[in-house]
């Protein structure tokens, strides 16, 4: 029964810190009509929903019309997914995201380039898109540890996010084959520790269970206490997940509604 009651715990927590997340060729303004549905929730709602940038308008619009416009954030990604080194088309994509109403921009670090030896070019990449963000949005950044492999390599491009005006720092885009990892979120959340820095973390692609939530939630609170683990500092970005989530939830409560008869 204490598994049980952890779990339904972690549920409900993990939902407050989800981006709720729709990356999709065939995304439309009625799919992210449907996903600011979503977020609406008998359990509570996301942090943050996370879309295109093509579909910021029409999410903060589905969002005020559910009455959520003040309580769930608009993200959006840049650089995205190949995680290219052309700093001024990131930086002027991140730009454009928060002049239409981005809270929150979740930029690819140039990994390959850091792969290849070049660490100023990742640096000045994320300077630029912080300095883009001119204060109004928060700025997240995709390592994508997945493809960087290598743990060194994976600290080093969360020390070169941090340097350069990371508000959180993310591990994937979801969108290769080897996504978040506990392996890779050690290392990340150990880098952003010894950083002193007021830094973020998110997790995402591949956490699609309570289970797998739990877990990331446990190791954020190992390494930097359970009082950290909030929407201000830690995420998840997933689509799939919320769904589990209430699943988990609606079986405690159909357990209790058992237990009554």
């Amino acid at each position: 029964m204490t598994a049980s009651i952890n779990l339904t715990q972690a549920a409900r927590q993990a939902i407050t810190l989800m981006d709720l997340t729709s990356l999709n060729d065939s995304d439309t303004d009625a799919s992210t009509e449907a996903l600011c549905q979503q977020a609406k929730t008998p359990y509570g709602h996301p942090a943050a929903l996370c879309v295109y940038p093509s579909f910021i308008v029409t999410a903060k619009r589905a969002l005020h019309a559910h009455q959520l416009s003040d309580k769930v954030r608009v993200a959006t990604v840049t650089n995205f997914p190949d995680g290219g080194d052309d700093i001024m088309a990131a930086a002027r994509a991140t730009r454009e995201a928060v002049a239409s109403g981005a809270d929150e921009v979740d930029v690819v670090f140039p990994y390959r380039a850091l792969m290849a030896g070049d660490e100023e070019t990742g640096l000045e990449l994320v300077e630029m898109c912080h300095a883009a963000c001119g204060g109004q949005a928060l700025l997240k950044v995709i390592i994508e540890s997945g493809e960087l492999k290598d743990p060194a390599l994976i600290q080093r491009a969360s020390e070169l996010a941090i340097e350069g005006g990371a508000d959180f720092i993310k591990t994937s885009t979801g969108k290769v084959d080897t996504n978040a990892t506990l392996e890779a979120a050690d290392i990340m959340l150990k880098t952003i520790k010894a950083s002193g820095k007021p830094v973020g973390f998110k997790a995402a692609g591949g956490v699609r269970t309570t289970e797998d939530a739990a877990a990331y939630m446990a190791l954020a609170a190992d390494i930097m206490g359970p009082h950290w683990v909030t929407p201000e500092h830690f995420r998840f970005g997933a689509s799939s997940l919320l769904d589990n989530l209430i699943a988990t939830l609606r079986g405690e409560a159909l357990m209790d509604n058992e237990e009554d008869y």
